[in-house]
């Protein structure tokens, strides 16, 4: 396949949704001399599913396929029993190899929704790292100094607080940069959460004699609470394969200020137009929530194609707008006449426990029939065709 090396796309890959290019004159000099380069990007499967916040790196990598180059995605299924430690103010437990090996293969199903998968080089960690013996692992770690890999913030921010370090989490860098010796990584590419193992990758292939890699640095996509970088342990998240009604929801709910950030890291709506849309809402020309409804829209189609990102659309607006219930809602059937409220709740799965059920009540977010629910001691009277709801978005009719 041949590389294209326009300038004006080459300006767009570099500038769009990046936040730090290391180092950007190497890097230039690279994409300008027409060999496909190979770009280097990992995910340990810790979690099943992918959100939002990956989705802006998989654009990015998106955008490097276009232009011809070669997309090696290592699934760190290998360096995923140990547990990334960046930004982590507490020892991550490792995963199993079960937990890790399910996880692994829900991810090309997913990462395929941008990618183009048959064009993607796809590699486990675990094919280099398994063939390993301690002695090799010596050989890697002798490269690299105790006191330099501590620098990094969260564990300075750790020793501070008194809280432990473990010896797996001080290794796990050194392995994601043994990644980069074991494929000759051009470019990786990452979250600006990464920078620390992505340069470590680079002394590493200069101490093993290799051109060392250029870095591409993406901005870490802020979550629904508008404070804390989109994580599924916080809970703030969009995930890539939720239902298309869920994510039209979600994106609904996010805090205006983040809207224009999400159209540039999550969409492919051109810059020019983002302009527009920040001039327009600085003159307040622009309702925030048109905006949101057209960015709902566009992260829909993306995942789910524009007839079903409009069907999300209508159900959203009947819901919230309407105030009616949803067209397709859950139905669950039950045999007791009568039930305790918070019973009723964990029984037809709106609640995990008891504790949360009767968290729900106090916030007032449970109704039945439209009415709020305040006493977390009501005894319910079950009845046919009863819609019992929960916040904003989820609903469950009672059938016999």
């Amino acid at each position: 396949m041949k590389v294209n090396t326009d300038p004006k796309k080459i300006e767009e890959l570099l500038t769009r949704g990046v936040e730090e290019v290391i180092e950007e004159e190497s890097l230039i000099k690279k994409l300008h001399s027409g060999k496909r380069l190979r770009i280097k990007y990992g995910a340990d499967p810790s979690a099943p599913d992918l959100h939002l916040g990956h989705s802006a790196c998989l654009l990015k990598l998106k955008e490097f396929q276009d232009l011809g180059h070669q997309i090696i995605f290592i699934i760190g299924d290998f360096t995923a029993m140990i547990g990334d430690p960046s930004k982590r103010l507490k020892i991550r437990s490792p995963l199993s190899k079960k937990e890790v090996e399910r996880n692994a293969k829900t991810y090309f199903k997913q990462i395929g929704k941008i990618l183009d998968i048959k064009k993607i080089k796809i590699l486990r960690n675990s094919k280099w790292f398994s063939k390993m013996d301690l002695t090799d692992l010596l050989k890697v770690a002798s490269k690299f100094m105790v006191a330099r890999i501590l620098e990094r913030d969260d564990f300075t921010q750790r020793l501070k607080k008194g809280i432990n370090i473990g010896v797996h989490e001080i290794i796990y860098p050194l392995m994601q940069a043994y990644d980069s010796i074991m494929i000759r990584a051009d470019i990786e590419l990452g979250g600006s959460d990464q920078k620390f193992n992505m340069l470590t990758g680079r002394d590493l292939q200069k101490k093993r004699g290799q051109t060392q890699q250029d870095l591409v640095i993406i901005p870490l996509l802020v979550g629904l609470d508008g404070q804390r970088k989109m994580s599924k342990t916080l809970g703030n998240y969009i995930g890539i394969t939720e239902k298309p009604e869920e994510q039209y929801g979600k994106i609904m709910s996010i805090p205006d200020k983040l809207i224009l950030d999400y159209f540039e890291l999550t969409t492919r709506i051109t810059i020019k137009e983002i302009k527009k849309m920040r001039e327009g809402l600085k003159r307040k020309k622009i309702n925030p929530r048109d905006l949101k409804a057209r960015l709902a829209r566009e992260i829909v189609n993306i995942y789910y194609g524009k007839k079903i990102a409009g069907k999300s659309e209508e159900e959203f607006n009947r819901v919230f707008k309407e105030k009616k219930i949803p067209a397709k809602i859950s139905k669950i059937s039950i045999k007791e006449k009568f039930l305790n409220i918070l019973d009723l709740l964990v029984r037809i799965k709106l609640a995990s426990s008891k504790a949360e059920a009767k968290r729900l009540v106090f916030q007032k977010g449970v109704k039945i029939d439209g009415q709020t629910q305040e006493d977390w001691q009501k005894v319910i009277e079950i009845k046919k065709g009863q819609i019992v709801q929960i916040g904003k978005r989820k609903f469950v009719k009672i059938i016999y």
